[in-house]
């Protein structure tokens, strides 16, 4: 039956992906770098999607951006700078203006038009934070920014990057997370997503040996988030703070102390949660393997990349 409904649909692997149904296409835009699209859909309500990957929605934004933030930030003695590099959809830059003591952030996006259109069509996301007089956004390339000699230092680097390929793959090398670290404090605290443990193990694997080539210390976290389709790893890094010293306890006296509010997700328990790992998972980040640099192409991401675009036909 036809009902006339539109269906956009991600593949994560060859043999796996899914689909959401578009409601109403709320605006498109093919900028210099990619494409962009905000669209309304009954369950997650505004979602973004670029070059055909489902990247934030309203709905669930909260499963990703508050372990990508919260995490590590809690874990820091106090973060006063930080440094959002992608993020245009400026969920990241509000968790770090939710920390009271925070001071500045930067937000370092390569395309304007991700920042446009969020101001535009995802409030639900980033709830004027983006208008924040605490940020500075910044277009442009980042490695550039981070790379340049001398230059500013940060307390808290969050890595909000899309997938491993095309214009963002240099962004996943070992050399860029040497980088990153030079960028940071004492103490200082980085996060990034490392991608799916169960349909892009490999890639994966290489993106944490390529962060453990920069930081002594690497703690990878699990979190599922529904608009990925899948069981989504995360990881901090630091040269000396380690979020798995801090009890339950401990991180639910930060939060009160620090004045945290509105948090769907992240609470002490979930802080103990998030850094457990199943045994296949300790197995792959186990397992001996390179680290990734400049020039690289990630086969298990590449592929999908090159790959036609995905028909969704209902009966």
């Amino acid at each position: 039956m036809n009902t006339g409904a539109r269906y956009l649909a991600e593949r994560l692997t060859a043999d796996f992906g899914f689909y959401l149904r578009e409601g109403q296409l709320l605006a498109r835009e093919r900028s210099a770098w990619q494409e962009i699209e905000v669209f309304d859909n009954p369950l997650f309500g505004r979602v973004m999607r670029i070059d055909g990957c489902f990247m934030t929605s309203e709905r669930d934004e909260f499963f990703y951006h508050e372990p990508m933030v919260h995490l590590p930030a809690v874990a820091h003695v106090g973060p006063a700078s930080a440094l959002v590099v992608g993020g245009g959809d400026g969920g990241a830059v509000e968790e770090l203006l939710k920390h009271p003591g925070m001071q500045r952030v930067l937000l370092a996006e390569l395309d304007g038009a991700v920042i446009d259109m969020a101001r535009q069509w995802l409030g639900g996301i980033h709830h004027g934070a983006l208008d924040d007089p605490r940020l500075e956004v910044r277009l442009g390339d980042a490695r550039t920014l981070i790379e340049a000699p001398g230059g500013e230092r940060f307390d808290q680097i969050v890595l909000d990057l899309t997938d491993p390929y095309g214009p963002a793959l240099d962004l996943y090398t070992a050399a860029f997370y040497q980088a990153c670290r030079r960028r940071l404090t004492p103490g200082g605290v980085l996060s990034l997503h490392l991608g799916s443990p169960i349909h892009r193990p490999q890639a994966m694997a290489r993106i944490a040996a390529s962060l453990r080539a920069a930081f002594p210390i690497v703690r990878p976290y699990l979190q599922y988030v529904p608009l990925y389709g899948t069981l989504w790893c995360m990881a901090m890094a630091s040269d000396t703070t380690d979020p798995a010293r801090l009890t339950a306890a401990e991180v639910d006296a930060r939060i009160a102390e620090r004045g945290l509010t509105g948090l769907q997700l992240y609470n002490g328990p979930m802080h103990q949660a998030l850094l457990a790992q199943p045994n296949f998972v300790r197995e792959l980040l186990a397992r001996p393997a390179r680290a990734l640099e400049r020039g690289e192409v990630l086969e298990e991401v590449g592929e999908l990349a090159m790959g036609p675009e995905v028909a969704v036909v209902l009966g």
